[in-house]
């Protein structure tokens, strides 16, 4: 399945719509966000099992049920357990076994006889790679799934892969203040024919320019992340800075022109942005038709180093 021609450049990140961030107010109706995606054009969906857990796909199977299926890429991951408690701690699980019963379960919520693009949301450290993405294999074999992806790997992992059966895509954390992945795994993506699909293209909302302090809900995920501290967040106002600059020479929204850097990375790299809100996604949205100069990205690309760490 070649990703980078079937989808528009920018996709839709699902998981805030139930799971990991806690904002006032809520937000609109998933459902509406999703089908205004389907209106603008946004062809990629983008959710996992354990986002939820599990009512993410259920909101995303509701939403395009009934839509014709070649309108949508419904991307979603296998590969995470759920604590016993039906959140965290997630555990990775990437048997066979697990692989096997979980795609059934997401086709299931999904309301659809194929998923277009399954991915293993984590290698798991105790199961062969080999196993668990030949299992992921046998899924295209049977029908069940059109191609798959790997999250969150490095080039060997790829590499391993890739000898067994194609990567499709790779989705992997990618912004003006998160880069790890141009090194190596953005390349590997160009050369291989594989889509790099990068999630947090607007650092969790910092890009955009609206976080000034750190008084998130316990419930999100951004309470417990190192760069949502008090001090990380006013150190890291200098990157948002240089964003606003060039965001007021094309009359733009900083978050645009933190998606219109990633875009720029490559023909195959396809963000998704998550978003709850059809205001959000419709200034999202129209980053794919803004062109950064030379200079632009070059004030960009010298941003300050950002301050704490991913994790």
């Amino acid at each position: 399945m070649d990703l980078v021609h079937a989808c528009a450049r920018i996709g839709l990140g699902c998981m805030p719509m139930s799971f990991g961030y806690v904002d006032a107010p809520s937000g609109d109706d998933p459902e509406a966000v999703i089908g205004r995606a389907l209106e603008l054009g946004v062809t990629m969906f983008d959710t996992a099992d354990v986002y939820g857990p599990f009512t993410n796909e259920e909101i995303v199977g509701r939403a395009l049920r009934g839509d014709p299926r070649d309108r949508a890429t419904i991307a979603t991951k296998v590969g995470l357990s759920v604590g016993p408690n039906g959140g965290y701690p997630l555990t990775r699980d990437g048997s066979p076994r697990h692989i096997a019963a979980a795609v059934k379960a997401s086709l299931r919520r999904l309301r659809t006889d194929v998923i277009d693009l399954y991915y293993l949301h984590r290698v798991d450290e105790h199961v062969p790679l080999a196993e668990s993405w030949g299992a992921m294999a046998s899924l295209v074999e049977a029908g069940d799934v059109k191609a798959i992806g790997l999250s969150e790997v490095g080039v060997p992992e790829l590499e391993l892969a890739a000898e067994i059966h194609p990567v499709a895509a790779v989705q992997s954390e990618l912004s003006l203040w998160t880069r790890d992945a141009l090194a190596e795994v953005v390349p590997w993506c160009a050369s291989n024919g594989a889509a790099f699909v990068p999630f947090s293209p607007l650092g969790r909302g910092f890009l955009t320019g609206t976080i000034t302090g750190a008084a998130f809900d316990a419930r999100d995920f951004r309470s417990t992340n190192p760069r949502f501290t008090p001090e990380a967040i006013d150190a890291n106002q200098a990157v948002v800075s240089v964003v606003r600059r060039v965001a007021e020479r094309h009359e733009a929204t900083p978050a645009q022109i933190a998606l219109a850097w990633t875009l720029a990375q490559g023909d195959h790299v396809l963000p998704i942005p998550g978003t709850k809100r059809i205001r959000y996604l419709e200034e999202n949205v129209s980053a794919a038709t803004l062109r950064l100069e030379d200079d632009d990205l070059a004030e960009l690309d010298a941003a300050p180093p950002v301050s704490a760490p991913r994790y």
